[in-house]
């Protein structure tokens, strides 16, 4: 949330779009200008996103050509005022950088999402306590020390290590929502079927919900954006709630208007309808 407008993120809600774009992983041109002060694309890509419909943005500030630790902390908290400047959209706080996740969370107004935390121990043992301080909720994603298992059995096990781990701290696991990591399809022939085995387990044995960077279930095949599309639209007819994506991307946009729609989750047709008609006016 921001102070002035809530995502409610659940089974029986509309899907959440989770904005991608501010992001500088294989991006230089946007790193160059994020370490030079220069945060105009950062605006420029923020105002697009939710002009896309993006419910949430993301905000990744993770440079990649100096130590993050003694640039991202302050390179956080400039991004997220800059965007809560123009929009009161609600924000996720997304780095592997510690000191830059907590600058981000005392930065954001309202009730912000923060990505992520880790199977890893130093890992949950830094990022949980702040999640509890601040009671906010938090992505989870299913790998540990060993790295990414390819075992969707081996993901779980990590993802109820996790939430256990957060309620231990007193994060109730509604506020937890599962990354169970989209693998990609060229390397592992039933990642799409793992997944969506694992969406629909994560929901009946842990009750939280689920999110996934959806790009990554495409990388290194040709003709990505059609894999991407129907992607999304078979996750969410499996029951994941959001996704990090791209918004501006118009046919990952609409298969999610779509799946919505025959999923009943949009009232009266009422978001379909009115992307549709925006669609035949350009």
């Amino acid at each position: 949330a921001s102070p002035t407008r809530q995502v409610l993120m659940g089974p029986d809600q509309p899907f959440v779009i989770i904005g991608e774009r501010i992001n500088p992983t294989g991006r230089k041109k946007l790193e160059a200008e994020m370490l030079a002060g220069d945060l105009s694309r950062v605006l420029r890509d923020a105002k697009a996103q939710i002009e896309a419909g993006a419910h949430v943005l993301d905000v990744n500030v993770g440079v990649t050509s100096v130590r993050p630790d003694l640039v991202e902390p302050d390179l956080m908290v400039k991004c997220i005022e800059l965007i809560q400047s123009v929009t009161d959209i609600p924000l996720s706080i997304d780095s592997s950088v510690v000191p830059a996740l907590i600058a981000g969370i005392k930065a954001a107004k309202g009730r912000p999402l923060v990505n992520s935390v880790t199977g890893e121990e130093d890992r949950l043992e830094s990022v949980l306590p702040l999640v509890a301080e601040y009671k906010l909720p938090v992505i989870a994603i299913s790998n540990d020390e060993n790295g990414i298992s390819y075992d969707p059995k081996v993901r779980l096990e990590e993802a109820r290590k996790i939430v256990k781990r957060a309620e231990s701290y007193g994060i109730p696991h509604y506020d937890v929502g599962i990354d169970p990591l989209a693998m990609p399809i060229g390397a592992i022939a039933t990642a799409g079927r793992d997944l969506i085995n694992m969406i629909r387990m994560i929901r009946e044995e842990l009750g939280c919900n689920t999110v996934c960077g959806a790009s990554n279930i495409s990388f290194g095949m040709p003709n990505r954006q059609l894999i991407n599309d129907t992607f999304i639209a078979m996750v969410i007819a499996g029951g994941m709630t959001s996704a990090i994506t791209n918004p501006l991307e118009p046919e990952i946009r609409n298969s999610i208007y779509a799946a919505d729609l025959l999923n009943g989750h949009d009232e009266n047709s009422g978001d379909y309808l009115a992307a549709m008609r925006k669609l035949e006016a350009q």
